[in-house]
């Protein structure tokens, strides 16, 4: 079985939450994906961040080494084929523990871009902002996707 790397951006950040669910993943580094954003989008049970291309936008990640049962895990979790669908990326990742810097192509679940904007739980937002503390992320990401999310929704700032 060939090695698989998964860019995780949203909850799967929170690597307390990561070890439940995929107790055999690795977190071999963090990376920016050049050319997206986050977006909050979901459906009538709750909204949740995906990635979509736009030009000048940049999103914090990390890369997880997955084993076979970690991305069955994932594929549940994520919704997979219905909700998020998975795409292919190839980026350069910084190493948590050596600092060097490794090309690889990785996976990242993206939801079904017709899905609506949406507003997330705050329960779901504190765990995401865990992982971008764990990781030392610019939060203002994170909070900028939520407060445009909001503003398209109607809820006044």
């Amino acid at each position: 079985m060939a090695k698989r790397y998964y860019i995780a951006y949203g909850s799967n950040l929170n690597v307390p939450q990561m070890r439940m669910r995929c107790p055999h993943a690795t977190i071999l580094g963090t990376a920016n994906l050049t050319g997206w954003e986050l977006l909050f989008k979901g459906s009538k049970t709750g909204s949740y961040l995906t990635i979509e291309e736009c030009e000048g936008g940049t999103v914090p990640v990390v890369i997880w080494e997955v084993k076979e049962s970690d991305e069955a895990a994932l594929d549940r979790y994520e919704g997979f084929p219905t909700f998020y669908y998975k795409k292919d990326i190839k980026l350069k990742y910084k190493g948590i523990r050596t600092g060097k810097r490794r090309t690889v192509t990785a996976f990242a679940y993206i939801m079904h871009e017709e899905r609506p904007i949406g507003v997330p739980s705050n329960f779901y937002i504190r765990t995401c902002l865990e992982g971008y503390d764990t990781f030392y992320f610019d939060k203002n990401i994170l909070l900028d996707a939520y407060d445009k999310c909001r503003e398209v929704c109607g809820y006044e700032g």
